[in-house]
């Protein structure tokens, strides 16, 4: 059970304050019933603000087709976020809505919005090994070898101590590629190109574990129960 100013304004109806004037102006009822006292305690379940059940009382967990341009951060100095994309109301929800791992501004592609922190942690940690697939076009061929060496779980990154964890390439012509880790750390795919003397002129991830993108066009998204990951 929940107070039911925390309700409103955790949903991202309002502030907790306003909130107090929602309900005492008789816009949330309890089991049928216009609700007086803001600090009463009711299940999300049998409350009706105006009219309708709370928007996703429980939980988001968001699939995105995140277009070029947009990053990933809550911080409006590092300008438009992917978050702009999202209902007002939704963008207002305490805990907030954040990214399962990060794609940078010139990175596209599949990205998972949630506002359930232990997700977040669960499919970020490495422990985990949950697979994310890239594509990648190079500005030259791709040296022989690489496929070998990305397995191999020998690669060392500049300013690192540890190698990368193998990783699967499949090439699909000599300048374009599918790179699938199941690590996540900073900028790996570029990086991992750079290292051989590849720069990473376009890169796309395809795939976040089991889930694609489908026909979902970019700057879209589509919901799933939190369950989706087991």
């Amino acid at each position: 059970m929940r107070r039911l100013d925390q309700l409103l304004a955790n949903l991202g109806y309002c502030s907790r304050r306003e909130a107090r004037d929602w309900i005492e102006s008789g816009r949330v009822s309890v089991k049928g019933k216009i609700a007086t006292d803001f600090g009463a305690k009711a299940h999300p379940a049998d409350v009706l603000i105006d009219g309708q059940p709370p928007d996703h009382p429980d939980e988001l967990l968001l699939l995105l087709h995140k277009p070029l341009g947009l990053v990933c951060s809550h911080d409006e100095r590092e300008g438009p976020n992917v978050y702009s994309l999202l209902p007002p109301r939704w963008r207002a929800r305490n805990p907030q809505i954040t990214s399962i791992g990060r794609l940078d501004k010139d990175t596209s592609g599949l990205l998972l919005l949630t506002d359930q922190s232990a997700l977040v942690h669960r499919l970020t940690s490495p422990k985990h090994k949950v697979p994310k697939l890239y594509r990648a076009t190079l500005d030259r061929d791709l040296p022989p070898g690489l496929t070998e060496l990305f397995a191999s779980g020998t690669l060392l990154l500049a300013g690192e101590k540890d190698p990368c964890l193998p990783a699967q390439l499949r090439i699909l012509d000599s300048r374009t590629a599918e790179l699938t880790l199941t690590e996540g750390r900073y900028h790996q795919v570029r990086r991992m190109f750079a290292s051989q003397g590849c720069e990473v002129l376009t890169l796309h991830r395809a795939a976040f574990g089991h889930l694609t993108l489908g026909d979902l066009a970019p700057g879209h998204y589509r919901e799933f129960p939190l369950n989706t990951f087991g």
